[in-house]
């Protein structure tokens, strides 16, 4: 015997099942993200007691200060998202990284002759630190990074670069690529290059190496010596303990 084909009330009854189960799934989606929003909002609540508690800690340390914006990113809030209500009142942090945005300028300004706008991220620390005072709130690398980051609304002029191990703030307009990002890489030992450790390093051609090295002794970022030896050497100083110059 053939099969009956589904009659039409079979086909209604299970298309109402269909619209049970997915309203039913709707209202379980609903009320765990209800759930959700009020677990959120009462962690919320706590963080801000907490703040409140260990106000000057979060101001003072800056280990803990770093483990504070860690728990604050944990549920998507930014103490320096805004220069105004509670987190900016109650831990001034908008004020505090305000401020060190500015020290940031300053000694990248004063600088950037020597080094050309590219500055060792611990160097720039040092100066920082310096220009603060000894009765100021100490700063970490964390700290630093993150007003740099605030000053990108200058335009393209601050950004971060990883160069091996450490880091290298630029405070000048202009792109480095990954080529002149490796041949930093390869100074970092010893503070300079020549085409030869390029090609033996790198595994570069003359032009590629000239390519890349023209384009960071025109941006100033890399001094050209010629006294050296027997090959023209490239300094970066960004990359060399800082010296200050002489007064004449």
């Amino acid at each position: 015997m053939s099969r009956r084909p589904a009659g039409i009330a079979a086909i209604k009854n299970k298309n109402l099942a269909q619209a049970k189960y997915k309203d039913k799934g709707t209202e379980i989606a609903e009320n765990q993200f209800a759930q959700m929003g009020k677990q959120m909002e009462m962690f919320k609540n706590h963080l801000e007691d907490f703040a409140s508690k260990h106000r000057e800690d979060i101001r003072k340390d800056p280990e803990f200060r770093l483990q504070f914006q860690d728990m604050c990113a944990s549920i998507g809030v930014d103490p320096l998202a805004s220069s105004k209500g509670f987190w900016s009142e109650m831990l001034g942090v908008g004020d505090f990284y305000y401020e060190l945005g500015i020290q940031i300028v300053e000694v990248c300004m004063a600088t950037s002759k020597r080094n050309g706008g590219l500055i060792g991220l611990d160097e720039l620390r040092r100066k920082v630190e310096a220009s603060r005072g000894r009765n100021s709130q100490a700063i970490s690398i964390d700290d630093l990074m993150r007003a740099i980051k605030k000053l990108k609304i200058l335009g393209n002029g601050f950004s971060i670069h990883k160069v091996g191990t450490g880091y290298l703030v630029q405070s000048v307009p202009g792109e480095l690529t990954l080529d002149h990002t490796l041949v930093l890489q390869e100074a970092q030992e010893k503070g300079h290059v020549t085409h030869s450790c390029l090609h033996e390093g790198l595994g570069w051609t003359k032009e590629r190496s000239s390519r890349a090295l023209e384009f960071l002794v025109k941006e100033g970022l890399a001094w050209v010596d010629d006294q050296g030896g027997k090959e023209r050497c490239y300094w970066f100083p960004s990359l060399l303990p800082d010296v200050s110059s002489p007064q004449g």
